[in-house]
């Protein structure tokens, strides 16, 4: 016998998703015109039962007379089930064959369609206890076996007495009637399972609340199919991030914590002690300070383009890996900017704001079309060169300047110079990053430089622009309308007052950095940055992560995968493989990949493996980071 540990699992929102009655009844009144209002009574019964407020027998029959079912539904409904077993149960399939004698399923479900389901994970039949159905003549279910004892309250606690097993006994469910066997002196354990739902009477009685089976083979030190529990990843997201990313982040099994405003360093410095993954978008500054504080950080999602308010050298030293979302809200930064340009060509914010007041001013005097406009954008990555594309098909002409060589789109001029730009465009766009470097990017000498009457966009960073500089020559009449997006200092939250000089002034758009916040936008980004995230947690690999040298790793099988993170220093890749060889430790596949601060070595090994060879690799000198992935 292994471990002399027996497993008493429950079915319904335990092995499966879903209990299975409220399945069978979308079944069955699916014709029915009273269903939704059936199928909330069935719900309510059920939850009242799980919770212990009512009797079992009791609602086992009232729920049976709603459903209205028929033998025939059952084989839809195992069906159904068969593609609602829980995540972490599908995961950890091998653990029931592998402890297939020790494994009992008791449910006061019904074996008519439990059997069907557990044995495809290899439960043995005589292992599992649960109630009958009864039929009528016609095929319609009755009733159940009312000598099954676990048709009444307290029946899983008289089928546990029978058993009499002699072991270590570890009862898995999401119920009361689970913790009654506990309560009756017959399991050393219960775990509240709360994968698929959490009931606080019965969270209270627990001796550990198991957000997955995971979680249970990990503290018994049982084979799992993934190397650590994902419910032990502490995910932490900030400024509102949407709520895809934080659905998907759930349903891989993370915990989450959400705030919806940014958190000054020092609370950040607090909150992140326990965090694993980070996720914020634009206000979060992630200091040095703040990482000498993440005791277990490994990684971050920036969910916008930019990474300046990340300390990545920093991160990098400390082997964390930072992905960003660079294309996902190209396309509504880029409309917005058309749409600011064609409103200050056209002098529509002094209009608008008229108008509110009252006053009718009707005239052409200062507003402009854009065809036949110069448009020099400066900064021609992602969104400056879309913007190029769009603004010329709307008749513009177009001038860039970057510091790379990129390839020219369309019929756009490159400019030698960011001062010939200035001296050619009627419309300005600023596309750049937020390095060090150009703090003041755009300040009084480049004002001077650039045409009377021009319009000034700034939607990339808010310390790239001199305020003071712009807010003179707004005044001044050389600027002749300008748009704002982004400024030195924003408000952490929409509680919080804008402070700016730029407040009141003629022909000013401002906006609350809302370039990339389109709903379209955000749905983009919430699918990609969670996906590169857990493509790095799943496998190693660290492609489009903004700091870390970039590996594409192949699935592996049968295999584990060894992670290593160290200064970049000679003679490290000899030593890890100097141990695996000490050890007699077969390598299947190696990539190594460095930059000038860290080097990232994967290596896929057999199952097979001495366990003392993972703290010799952990004592490696310069090893920032190592994991172990089944």
């Amino acid at each position: 016998m292994k471990d002399n540990k027996y497993f008493v699992i429950d079915f319904d929102s335990t092995f499966t998703k879903v209990e299975a009655l409220d399945v069978l009844g979308e079944i069955s009144l699916k014709a029915n015109e009273q269903k939704d209002n059936i199928l909330e009574q069935i719900k309510s019964i059920t939850d009242r039962s799980m919770e212990g407020e009512l009797s079992f027998r009791q609602s086992l029959n009232e729920r049976i007379k709603l459903l209205e079912a028929k033998k025939h539904h059952i084989e839809d409904l195992i069906s159904q089930l068969k593609q609602k077993v829980s995540t972490s149960f599908k995961r950890n399939k091998a653990f029931f064959s592998e402890y297939a004698d020790q494994i009992f399923i008791v449910s006061n479900g019904f074996r008519d369609f439990i059997v069907p389901i557990v044995t495809e994970y290899g439960v043995k039949e005589e292992n599992v206890f649960a109630n009958s159905f009864e039929f009528d003549s016609d095929g319609n279910i009755v009733g159940f076996d009312a000598n099954n004892e676990l048709s009444s309250s307290n029946g899983k606690v008289k089928i546990i007495k029978k058993l009499n097993l002699s072991g270590e006994v570890y009862v898995i469910g999401d119920g009361y009637n689970d913790y009654e066997i506990k309560a009756g002196g017959l399991a050393n354990m219960f775990y509240a399972f709360t994968e698929n739902i959490e009931r606080a009477p019965v969270l209270q009685k627990a001796d550990h609340v198991a957000p997955s089976l995971d979680e249970i083979l990990y503290i018994n030190k049982m084979n799992t199919a993934i190397s650590y529990p994902k419910n032990r990843i502490k995910v932490l997201l900030l400024e509102n991030v949407h709520s895809d990313a934080v659905k998907i982040l759930k349903e891989e099994g993370y915990t989450v914590e959400e705030h919806r405003a940014g958190l000054d360093e020092n609370e950040l410095c607090e909150k992140i002690k326990d965090v694993s993954v980070l996720g914020i978008r634009s206000k979060t500054q992630v200091t040095k300070k703040v990482l000498d504080h993440a005791n277990r950080l490994i990684a971050i999602g920036a969910f916008c383009i930019g990474t300046n308010q990340i300390d990545l050298e920093e991160a990098l030293k400390k082997g964390v890996t930072v992905f960003n979302a660079p294309y996902s809200n190209t396309r509504s930064v880029v409309e917005l900017a058309i749409a600011e340009i064609i409103l200050l060509m056209r002098n529509l914010p002094d209009k608008m704001t008229v108008m509110h007041q009252g006053k009718w001013d009707k005239s052409a005097s200062g507003s402009y079309e854009i065809r036949g406009k110069k448009i020099g954008i400066i900064g021609y990555g992602n969104i400056g060169s879309q913007l190029s594309v769009l603004a010329e098909n709307m008749g513009m002409d177009v001038y860039y300047y970057d510091l790379v060589d990129r390839l020219t789109l369309g019929n756009a001029t490159k400019c030698n110079s960011l001062e010939e730009l200035l001296s050619i465009a009627d419309v300005i766009s600023l596309h750049v990053d937020g390095r060090k470097e150009n703090h003041s990017f755009i300040g009084k000498k480049q004002f001077e430089q650039m045409k009377d009457g021009v319009i000034f966009l700034n939607l990339s960073r808010g310390k790239v622009v001199d305020i003071k500089a712009l807010r003179e020559n707004i005044l001044s009449g050389k600027v002749r309308g300008t748009a704002i997006d982004v400024f030195p200092e924003e408000p952490k939250s929409n509680q919080e007052e804008l402070n700016t000089e730029l407040r009141g002034l003629p022909n000013t758009l401002l906006t609350p950095h809302i370039g990339g916040s389109t709903l379209e936008a955000q749905i983009n980004i919430a699918h990609f940055v969670p996906a590169q995230i857990m493509d790095y947690i799943n496998t190693g690999s660290t492609t489009n992560s903004v700091n870390f040298p970039n590996v594409r790793l192949p699935e592996f099988k049968n295999a584990h995968r060894l992670m290593h993170i160290h200064h970049n220093m000679p003679g490290i890749l000899a030593k890890i493989n100097n141990i695996l060889a000490e050890f007699n430790t077969n390598i299947v596949g190696q990539y190594l990949k460095t930059n000038e601060t860290v080097g990232y070595v994967i290596t896929d090994v057999d199952k097979a493996y001495n366990k003392d060879a993972i703290k010799k690799l952990k004592a490696i000198e310069g090893t920032i980071w190592f994991r172990v992935l089944y």
